[in-house]
């Protein structure tokens, strides 16, 4: 008999990852990444600007000064630009991989400073994009209790480095903190896996379906808390990276130790919709 329960908890969280994608700053809202010259980089809506703000921005909203570290932004007039909730002429930014990173807010707009392989750039959201209504359904396959399947995790002694590509065309290295291995059809599996602080398992993986039903560079799944190395790999749960709804993301995508020769058929589809 189907585990109703089991069923309907995963509906759930289907239908909440799918809100998390629809919300204020969320990966549909996203409208624009700026990759910084060292210099003045101009911010706004005019088509000259460096950073091109939606045509509702002033034609100069103020410049992204970069010395090929450091960003520092400063605002033109007298224009009510927060920073972290403070209106403010001029600051020092933080990137979106410190502690507190610098988030612009303007009109219904966000900015913020990233640091990735290709450079230092500029993520803009919009959140009066039409997108986050109009952006087709999130495609699953049906649940299937099959794919909640028992693993061990095991724990490297000192954590290795695994080579993962990225939507930018980068090699870059990746720590990760263990493993997990795992039965399907008769067959034993490895996945390598990065363990958060709470216990539960980040993992990147590839199987047979990609390109397929599935997304065509691989899938991401979060597990639960692992007990004294026991887990569940719940693939009903695995989900498609930001680059299959965005331009502006910046995937990394599965080493190629997390390549099974195996078909997942559970977890989220894709349609070629972006």
């Amino acid at each position: 008999m189907p585990n109703e329960e089991y069923i309907n908890n995963v509906l759930k969280w289907r239908k909440e990852v799918d809100a998390n994608l629809r919300r204020e700053n969320s990966w549909l809202a996203l409208a624009g990444l700026f990759w910084l010259r060292k210099g003045e980089n101009i911010i706004g809506s005019d088509p000259d600007c460096d950073i091109r703000l939606p045509a509702r921005a002033p034609k100069r909203l103020g410049t992204f000064e970069f010395d090929g570290s450091n960003v520092t932004l400063q605002v033109e007039g007298n224009l009510p630009v927060e920073v972290n909730g403070t209106v403010t002429k001029s600051a020092l930014l933080d990137a979106d991989q410190e502690d507190v990173p610098s988030f612009i807010t303007f009109n219904e707009m966000r900015m913020v400073v990233v640091r990735r392989s290709k450079g230092v750039g500029i993520r803009l959201w919009d959140n009066t994009r039409e997108e986050r209504r109009t952006f087709p359904p999130r495609e699953w396959y049906p649940v299937n209790e099959e794919f909640r399947i028992p693993a061990n995790y095991i724990r490297y002694d000192t954590p290795r480095i695994v080579k993962m590509p990225d939507i930018l065309g980068a090699i870059l290295d990746e720590r990760v903190e263990g493993y997990v291995t795992f039965e399907l059809n008769g067959q034993t599996y490895e996945l390598v896996a990065s363990e958060l602080p709470d216990h539960r398992l980040y993992i990147q993986f590839m199987d047979l379906t990609n390109g397929d039903t599935t997304y065509p560079s691989g899938r991401y799944h979060y597990t639960d808390a692992h007990d004294n190395g026991k887990v569940f790999l719940d693939f009903n749960k695995a989900y498609n990276p930001p680059c299959a709804f965005t331009d502006y993301a910046t995937c990394t995508f599965p080493p190629q130790e997390n390549r099974l020769n195996v078909r997942i058929e559970a977890g989220e589809r894709y349609s070629g919709h972006h």
